[in-house]
């Protein structure tokens, strides 16, 4: 039996659609903090902006779309997003 043909999803710049997802602390303010660091980096889709809590509400999940113009662009988000020490993970 042969291995599936796996290709890699490369992503092709720019992507009207990119969907961000950030998990933190639960802060007051955490949403907003995130929609301001993303908006100084791309353009932002708030229409499509979702936040949630988990179970026990100690983290909470903000996700959203923006423009994403190139690799560097996501890797400056992604570091200003961690550079607030409230940001757990950037998917």
């Amino acid at each position: 039996m042969s291995e599936p043909d796996v290709k890699s999803h490369k992503i092709e710049f720019p992507c009207d659609d990119y969907p961000i997802k950030v998990i933190g602390d639960t802060v007051v303010g955490f949403k907003d903090t995130v929609i301001e660091i993303l908006s100084k980096h791309a353009k932002v889709d708030l229409s499509t902006l979702a936040e949630r809590q988990s179970k026990e509400g100690k983290y909470t999940t903000v996700q959203l779309h923006i423009v994403a113009e190139s690799e560097n662009q996501l890797h400056d988000i992604n570091s200003a997003l961690r550079a607030t020490g409230i940001v757990k993970m950037v998917l």
